[in-house]
């Protein structure tokens, strides 16, 4: 297929996607005139709503504790399970307490069941927010560096190891920089299964952030203000990976590209 061909079938699949679009709108549209506003509103007045969001101080400020929540148990998660996996990685006597047993385990309890004993444990705050979102993300950090870890080139090291004894140089002239890929694609996975992690956390464990907002809403009745959170999440999750994600890894894809 020549260059112009595919700048054709570019066009057609944005054309296919922008009616696909016009053609949710348009059922959406139709189905809100039918039903009552409380079940399902109608395009209209779910902008409308989503406009008084943005201009609502005291709205927004549910917006930026969600933000708040994920970035420190994101922060927090990610240097634990590092820490985690440094550990099996430098001295294997704890490779199969942290790869077989602690992070199995981690990875398959569920986020309310983290949700539940941390409303017990701590009470209704923040830290009960962020103690749940962290404790689902460690193991994706534990994994994600674990493979970073096994894909270090070991003659590498020890080449480095000839030439000095410093430990610390070693890992920050060597290993770390072999990381940085996967170091980025743990922040990108931990970013998107935090969002989806966080509004139950909120629901049922915080007192204020977006799932809080949600919890509120329901009990109101509010359907628009479901939709309109539901929506602000959509387009901050798919904006940050779309514009500051995407284009990190493809920097970093390039830079460490295998030379032909």
């Amino acid at each position: 297929m020549n260059v112009p061909d595919i700048g054709a079938a570019r066009r057609r699949n944005r054309r296919a996607a922008h009616l696909f679009t016009l053609g949710f709108l348009g059922l959406w549209a139709i189905y809100g005139q039918i039903v009552e506003a409380y079940i399902m509103p109608g395009p209209e007045i779910v902008a409308i709503r989503l406009y008084e969001f943005f201009i609502d101080v005291h709205l927004l400020k549910h917006m930026f504790w969600s933000f708040a929540h994920i970035g420190g148990a994101i922060i927090a998660s990610f240097l634990i399970g590092s820490a985690l996996a440094f550990l099996a990685f430098y001295l294997p006597l704890f490779r199969l307490m942290v790869h077989a047993r602690l992070s199995p385990f981690l990875n398959s309890f569920s986020g309310i069941g983290w949700t539940l004993l941390a409303i017990i444990w701590f009470g209704i705050n923040d830290f009960t927010v962020m103690y749940a979102i962290s404790m689902v993300l460690i193991p994706f950090a534990i994994i994600n560096m674990r493979e970073g870890l096994d894909s270090i080139d070991h003659e590498m090291i020890e080449m480095g190891r000839s030439f000095g004894r410093s430990t610390w140089r070693e890992f920050r002239l060597l290993v770390l920089p072999a990381l940085y890929p996967f170091i980025f694609a743990t922040l990108r996975i931990c970013f998107g299964v935090a969002w989806k992690v966080a509004l139950t956390a909120e629901l049922f464990g915080g007192d204020r952030g977006l799932g809080y907002l949600l919890n509120l809403a329901r009990q109101d009745f509010d359907t628009p203000l479901i939709i309109v959170v539901i929506i602000v999440i959509i387009i901050f999750v798919y904006s940050s990976d779309r514009w500051l994600f995407a284009p990190m890894q493809s920097r970093l894809a390039r830079h460490h590209a295998a030379p032909n």
